[in-house]
Parts: structure tokens; sequence; C-alpha cells
């Protein structure tokens, strides 16, 4: 039973126990007032019924007249006269009567009244005694009365007392409240502070929880901060801030694997002239030139999620995703370039540009020397140029594309693959679904990925995004077997209130499934909405269901605030496995990330291991589980 509920039983309880002691006193002292009152009233009627017949010196005819015609007004219940021998002169009794009063009130509160007795006499000479009992009929009907008054007014002030009561509960009862709430976003590692209430021991709950929460946000902000200084000085360059050239070769072998990278384009841009640069402007000068030429990268890279790098000293790099219009990218960096940097290299050319195209399966050594070859080609010129490797620019998708998707939804041409995320001994911990699409007019199935820049264009990712959490828990259904099936919503798909509504009334549905179904945004799109997943998490925890960030670790830089998200797993970029075991920068930033993930009670695994030596590093990290090629099944 809740604690409000006890105070409310004990409200109620203490107020009918005040109530029916307070009613029980009354009538007990009414009652033996009465019977007080009625004992002295027959005293007096027979002593002045004794009196009057002493005084007209009657004979025994005259008691008996005189008392009959008395007993006959209806006042008394019995009156009888005996001679001083005991013989009875005169008896009249008539059984006593409660009127309006109930027969279980009258034998629950009997009147005990004493019967009057007074002697009879003839001068000196003893005639009787006589013996009287008035009728007690008025007096239960007092009672009775006094005590339908009394419970009315003790009711009445019960009602109010409640009134009362209700007000101060309510006083305490959403301060109580705010706190259970805010010990339940502890449990779900979420971290707020409440207002404090004006209750004393309310006040101090709640402050105390205040300061501990504070000193939990501080802790994970240290950690955080830590976390990425160790991220920066592993994989980013110390004089622009942009990645390193090892962190970013990585990072393109890894599209390069990606069948889906397919389309995407690199960007080789050198600053003109950088050794004359440096011998008449100096090195402070240089640094503040390539802090300025990496901010414009930066800024073009976010616009397009795109991924800029320092690869040597006066060489940049730019990778954009398929989707990006390339040529027009580089247009625009160029002019942003020249602009910025006029101030430093005067009227002579600012930079060089080399555009190449990623293929899938293509050796990364080929990929550098096209662009190489392009950086080459625009440097010759001797001025502001851009040169392309040989391929033209296309846009991917167009509203063909985008109606062929949503015919394939609408008709179901949609299948579930799925590959296995295992422990460190092996064990099947879920396994990560990735959805396959039958468009008309093609020959075999296409993973929706390639589709993903046509489906946000013509806003068809939370229909994709619901199709797979569909196949996702119809397979949970069948297969009692599965521990688990990961899905990867988009950002866009979580920040849609309809689409929040139709996941939640489909985990509402399937609660039973809801436990065994792993949702993950993406961490570059959930990173510019943090507070549409903060709701997302919420919702879908008290649903049942898990959410994690997948891909973690390329772009997001608000680490400090995975402590307020209440996320249950991170599943690590794989531009940070690749090669694990030859950078102990990494490793430290790993086993780091892992330690603090653990002490907000998420769950930590690597994507994409490719190798055992890369597992075994993991492992030594503190990593809960990894999926990749080098990733098996136990059969």
């Amino acid at each position: 039973m809740s604690m409000y509920r006890q105070m409310w039983l004990a409200i109620i309880l203490s107020t009918l126990l005040a109530l029916l002691g307070g009613l029980l006193a009354s009538t007990l002292n009414a009652r033996s007032y009465l019977s007080e009152q009625l004992s002295s009233k027959n005293t007096d009627n027979a002593t002045a019924l004794a009196l009057a017949l002493s005084q007209q010196q009657a004979d025994a005819v005259m008691v008996e007249l005189t008392v009959s015609a008395l007993f006959d007004s209806g006042h008394y219940e019995s009156i009888r006269v005996i001679d001083p021998l005991g013989k009875i002169i005169v008896e009249r009794a008539e059984p006593a009567t409660a009127g309006p009063v109930p027969a279980w009130f009258v034998r629950a509160l009997p009147l005990n009244a004493t019967p009057g007795q007074a002697q009879i006499s003839s001068g000196w000479t003893q005639l009787g005694t006589l013996t009287l009992v008035s009728n007690s009929r008025f007096a239960y009907e007092a009672l009775w009365k006094s005590v339908v008054q009394l419970v009315l007014a003790l009711g009445l002030s019960g009602v109010v007392g409640g009134l009362l009561g209700v007000m101060i509960l309510r006083r305490l009862h959403e301060p109580l409240q705010r706190v259970i709430r805010q010990a339940n976003d502890i449990s779900e590692r979420r971290f707020a502070l409440i207002d404090v209430p004006a209750v004393p021991e309310l006040r101090q709950l709640a402050i105390a929880m205040n300061s501990m929460v504070t000193r939990l946000k501080g802790m994970f902000a240290e950690e955080a901060q830590r976390l990425e200084v160790l991220r920066i000085t592993a994989n980013y360059d110390p004089v622009t801030g942009l990645a390193n050239r090892t962190f970013f070769l990585v990072q393109l072998l890894d599209s390069l694997d990606r069948e889906e990278a397919a389309g995407d384009t690199l960007l080789l841009l050198r600053v003109a002239d950088f050794s004359r640069l440096n011998q008449r402007l100096g090195t402070p000068a240089v640094d503040e030139l390539l802090k300025t030429f990496a901010a414009v990268l930066n800024q073009h890279a976010t616009q397009v999620t795109g991924v800029a790098a320092r690869i040597g000293d006066s060489d940049f790099a730019l990778l954009l995703p398929g989707q990006a219009q390339a040529r027009d990218v580089a247009n625009r960096v160029l002019s942003s370039l020249v602009e910025a940097c006029v101030p430093l290299t005067g009227k002579g050319p600012t930079a060089y540009i080399g555009i190449s195209t990623l293929k899938h399966g293509q050796d990364m050594a080929g990929l550098m020397a096209e662009a190489s070859g392009a950086l080459i080609a625009a440097e010759a010129t001797g001025a502001n140029t851009i040169r392309e490797a040989g391929s033209e620019f296309t846009a991917l998708g167009n509203e063909k594309t985008a109606e062929l998707l949503r015919l394939a939804l609408e008709q179901g041409r949609v299948r579930l693959l799925s590959l296995p995320v295992l422990d460190m001994r092996g064990g099947l911990i879920h396994r990560e679904c990735f959805m396959e699409l039958l468009l008309d007019g093609m020959d075999a199935w296409r993973p929706a990925r390639h589709f993903q820049q046509v489906a946000e264009k013509y806003q068809l990712m939370s229909k994709m995004d619901l199709s797979a959490l569909e196949l996702a828990l119809e397979k949970l259904r069948h297969d009692t077997s599965l521990p688990g099936l990961a899905i990867s919503l988009s950002a866009l798909s979580i920040g849609e209130k309809s689409f929040r509504v139709r996941l939640l009334g489909l985990l509402g549905e399937n609660r039973s499934l809801a436990g065994r179904l792993w949702l993950e945004v993406p961490e570059a799109s959930a990173a510019k909405h943090i507070e549409s997943l903060r709701e997302f998490i919420a919702e879908v925890r008290q649903a049942g269901g898990r959410v994690g960030l997948g891909n973690f670790g390329r772009h997001f830089n608000q680490a400090d605030v995975l402590h307020d998200l209440g996320l249950d797993f991170l599943k690590i970029d794989s531009s940070f496995i690749r090669g694990l075991q030859y950078s102990t920068a990494n490793q430290i930033f790993l086993k780091s990330l892992a330690a603090v993930a653990h002490k907000m009670g998420m769950q930590v695994y690597g994507e994409g291991v490719i190798d055992r030596a890369e597992l075994a590093t993991l492992e030594r990290t503190g990593f809960d589980g990894a999926s990749g090629t080098a990733v098996r099944e136990q059969t």
C-alpha cells in the first residue's frame, strides 16, 4: 500500500475513532443525565401524590379513584399502593412504549431510573406506601433526538475535517511525487533537479536528493570532459582541431568497405604556395591561416554531414556523403577559402582542390591516387582551381524513385536481414537488422540504406522505420528463442509525433515482445535532435523497450549529456575499432568510455570488428560485445 493511501487510511480511521468516541461519550452522559432526572421526577411525583392523599384523609376507595385518574393521564408506567401489612390497595401498570424511538436504541441504551416512594398517612396513622414510576417515553425521545443531532454535527465536522485533510495531503502529495519522480529518473539514468518544497521534512529530503544529483552530474561531466580530451588527443590535429591523418584514413577505409558508401566523394585540398607563405609570414601567422582554412572546411562538412581532416602540413581532406552535390560544395568551399584567407595570402592563389568518387570495393591507395592526381592537375594551373578525377556527379534519388519506394512499402515488398551481436564469450546478445526492398523494375533486393537520401527528401523515413519495426515484432513473435532484434531508426522519424504514437501503439499491442526489441539511433543525427531523443527514450523505456546510440564517437561532442538521456547501450563506430590493437591512444579512450558508460548503467558494443586481434583488444578495454566479420555465432 502506498504511503499516500496509508496517510489517507490513518486520517479516516483517526477521524472515525474521534467521532465515535465523542458520540459514545456524549450519548452516555446524556443517558446518565436523563436517568437522574427521571429518578428525581419519580421521587417528586410520588411525594406530591402521597401528600395530596394524606391531606384528604382518603380511605382505600378514595386512594384507588385518585390513583386511577392520575394513571389515565398517560404520564406513568406504574402506580402501586400497598397497606402496612403488604396488601395491595391499588396497582395500575402499563408496559412502556418508546414512541418514534427505534426499539434497538431502547435496548442498547436503557434508562435505569429509580422508582419514587412515599408514605400515605392520616394523622399519625399510616395508610399505606406509594410506589410510582414515570413514563420514560419522553426521556427516550429526548435522548434519541440528542443523539441524532450529535451524529449530524459530528458528521459535518468529519466532512470539514476530511476536506482539510485533502488540502493538507495535496500539499504533501505533490512534493512527494516530485521526489518519487526524481528517484525514478535516477534509476532510469536521468538526473534532474526538483523544486525544494516548503514542508521542512520534505525540504531536507529534496535538498539531499538535489545535492546527490548535482554531484552525480558533476562527476559525469568531469568524466565526459576527460573522455573528450582523450578523443581529441588521439584522433584530432592539435593546431586546427580537425581529424588527423590516421583517424581520417581509418574512416575512409571503413567507408570503402561499406556498400552504402558508394557514391561518396573525397575532396583533397592544398594551401597554395605553403612554403613561401611560411617563410614570408612566420609560424604564428601560418598557424592562423591553417585554423582559418580548417574553420571553413569544418563549417561546410557540418552542413552536409561530412568529415574534414588535416592530412599533411598544407593538405586537407573532405569526405562528403553521396547525396551531397560535390561539385557545388567544392565551389562553395573554394569561394569561402578565398574570401576568408585573402588577408593573409594576398592576391595570389589560395587553394587547389582535387575530387574523386568512392566506389565499393575500391582500394584506398587507388582512390587517394585519383584524388591526388586531380589535386596536382589543379595546382598546375597556378590559380584557385577545382579538378575532378573523371567522374560526373549526379544526385541520388528523384521523384520516380520515391514513388517506387512508397509503392514497395505499401505492397509489403520488404524484408529484414540480420547480423549477430555477441558478447565476449560468444553468446548471442541480439541480432542487428537491416531492411531490403524490391522496387518495380529491379531484379534484386536492394538495401534500404541505398535510398536513405531519397526517403529523407520525400519524408518516407518514418514509413520505412515502421515497416522495419513491424517485421521485427513479427519475427520476435514467431521465434521465441531470439534474445532480441535491433532496429536502427532515423532521428527524423523519432522527431515526428505521429511516428512515436504508432510506435508506442505497436509496443503496447506487443508488450511481451517489447523487452526483446533494441532500438538505436545513429549518433550523427541524434546529436541534432537531443530533445526529441530525450522524449523518445522516456516513452520507449516506459513501454518496456531499450534505446541506444549507434555509430557512436564520430560526431557526438556532447558526451556530458549522455547521463541525462537514460540510454541502455552504445555501439562504438568502427572507425575507432579499426586497427585498435596498434593505437594506444584509442585504447585508452575506449577503455575510459566503457568505464563511464558502465557507471551510467549502459552496455558498450563495438561495430565493424574485422579480425580477432581487434576483438581481443576490445575485450581488454571492457566492452560488453561486438559485431562485424570477425564475430561469428556458435553453432
